[in-house]
């Protein structure tokens, strides 16, 4: 017999099905470089966040074995429990030295620390101004914070003024969420003039810059991209991206992590990162303070595909081809799996509707010449202009 819950179930997911936007996870293995197997087949992705090729180098994959071989595969508590081990300590060290903060504080995730961190700084009687485009995880946490919530158009500094001027003098602080990076857009933000804008107005800036670290500044993302480092009051980053591992963090003051230790909620009430985890973004982190020159790569492959394809030059390493239609762009997505290339379909509500793209993601692991058999793909499927 079935259920009041199953029956919802199915009509939530026919729902899904008839705005194409149905989805499952598809069972894919790393094959080198930037290659995967996927039902069989190999495919050249050019969907994976590892930026930087780091999820398979030798020195992050000893790094985790010996942290295993050490400490044991879990954290087993919390880390205001029994959780914080050395390695911890040492990378929220090394992360605050790298990024020029006083200190850091790690998370299970990205997508936690900015659940903690947003809900440990405001609350009821604050405002938040967020960009439009932001990452879902800093738009829920920024309403589970209860503060009130206020978007901005995307990138758009008299929008943000605007909001600013006619909200900030009737809360008690003000919080301007946004990224260094876009994740979808592969666009950057204006932070100089963000964080300036800020400032006239008493407010604080995070920028969740999951994207830019690594790949931004010499490797140390978004706020070291310009002619002097940029000194925000919260930036949010994760380890599983161009670091090659997973887990999160937030890095300011030390005034700011001691808070974040006893009042971020997802901090607070979530197992700590295990220990292999840590090692390997330790040692990723060794790997791109040494050779700032890596973090250029991504861009510059980027760049040559929009050579190559007659696209606008691209601000980072993160290519849209916007479609329009969810079918539409899952129908181009099967045609480049035909000819043996994955470049995954994001559609609503990654994106918003309307807008359903293919999200072109260049590494340090693609050749030129995989770049080259993306480009000739593209022309040829009538993406772009021959």
């Amino acid at each position: 017999m079935q259920t009041a819950l199953e029956r919802v179930a199915q009509q939530k997911l026919a729902d899904l099905e008839r705005r194409h936007l149905v989805r499952a996870p598809l069972v894919t293995a790393p094959a080198g470089g930037a290659w995967v197997e996927r039902e069989g087949r190999r495919l050249l992705s050019f969907s994976s966040n590892d930026y930087l090729g780091l999820t398979r180098h030798p020195a992050v994959r000893a790094a985790a074995i010996g942290a295993i071989e050490r400490y044991g595969t879990g954290a087993g508590a919390s880390p205001l429990v029994t959780g914080y081990h050395p390695l911890a300590e040492r990378l929220e060290l090394e992360l605050a030295r790298f990024l020029g903060c006083e200190g850091a504080c790690l998370f299970g995730a990205g997508y936690l620390a900015n659940l903690g961190t947003i809900g440990a700084i405001v609350a009821g009687e604050d405002a938040i101004f967020i960009d439009r485009l932001a990452h879902a995880s800093i738009w829920n946490g920024a309403r589970l914070s209860g503060a009130h919530v206020e978007a901005f158009e995307h990138n758009d500094l008299e929008d943000l003024a605007l909001r600013l001027r006619e909200r900030r003098g009737g809360v008690r602080y003000a919080l301007v969420l946004t990224e260094g990076v876009f994740s979808m857009d592969g666009d950057i933000a204006p932070l100089p003039e963000l964080a300036e804008l800020a400032a006239r107005y008493d407010a604080w800036v995070l920028v969740d810059d999951a994207h830019g670290l690594g790949t931004r500044g010499g490797g140390a993302g978004s706020t070291h991209a310009f002619a002097a480092p940029l000194a925000l009051d919260v930036h949010v980053g994760t380890l599983s991206k161009a670091l090659g591992s997973y887990g999160g963090f937030a890095c300011g003051s030390r005034a700011l992590v001691a808070l974040l230790r006893n009042r971020a909620r997802s901090f607070i009430y979530s197992t700590a990162p295990p220990p292999s985890a840590v090692a390997a973004a330790l040692a990723a982190l060794q790997i791109v303070a040494d050779q700032p020159e890596l973090a250029g790569v991504p861009h510059a492959r980027a760049r040559s595909f929009a050579r190559a394809t007659g696209l606008p030059e691209p601000a980072s390493h993160i290519v849209p081809l916007v479609i329009g239609a969810a079918d539409a762009a899952l129908a181009v997505s099967a045609q480049l799996e035909a000819r043996g290339i994955l470049v995954t379909a994001i559609r609503p509500p990654s994106v918003p509707e309307g807008t359903a793209r293919l999200r072109c993601s260049f590494t340090a692991s693609h050749t030129e010449d995989d770049v080259a058999l993306l480009a000739v793909a593209i022309r040829e499927l009538g993406l772009v202009a021959r």
